[in-house]
């Protein structure tokens, strides 16, 4: 078998399992670049295979187009990206992740019971923010969004 740096828009959807469609809006996001045969066929650097997995995880994450923009902006255009262009994202990137998974560890653990929200329709609501003593901290589910 041999292994080009090229590949074809179709190689990457398969490998990936995103729609042709979608690479070809990510490029017109340029997320991904690709380059133009003779017979104006796109082909993508084979490393594009692990942008667009990293696209694909960061939406699963909850993060918007932007941020995840911001974040691939920082690779090089042309080469592929090395192990240190990588880290360099994964130390930003981390942060968000940590934040994220406080917010749902919270909401795990508070939805079935107090969130702090106000409604003091819980029995347990009435016991951890009696009077709403939780609303002087902000509007919404402070127990979770603090």
């Amino acid at each position: 078998m041999v292994i080009t740096n090229f590949i074809s828009i179709g190689q990457l959807s398969t490998r990936t399992g995103v729609a042709v469609s979608a690479i070809r809006f990510y490029e017109a996001k340029r997320l991904v670049q690709s380059v133009r045969t003779g017979g104006n066929q796109r082909r993508f650097l084979r490393s594009d295979i692990r942008r667009v997995s990293f696209i694909l995880i960061a939406q699963r994450l909850g993060l918007a187009l932007g941020e995840i923009e911001e974040q691939l902006a920082g690779l090089p255009e042309g080469r592929n990206p090395t192990q240190g262009d990588w880290q360099r994202i994964s130390r930003t990137m981390r942060e968000q992740i940590d934040r994220r998974i406080g917010l749902l560890t919270r909401t795990r653990n508070q939805l079935d019971q107090c969130i702090g929200c106000g409604c003091l329709s819980l029995e347990k609501c009435r016991l951890y923010n009696k009077d709403d003593r939780l609303g002087l901290k902000g509007p919404g589910p402070r127990a979770v969004l603090d």
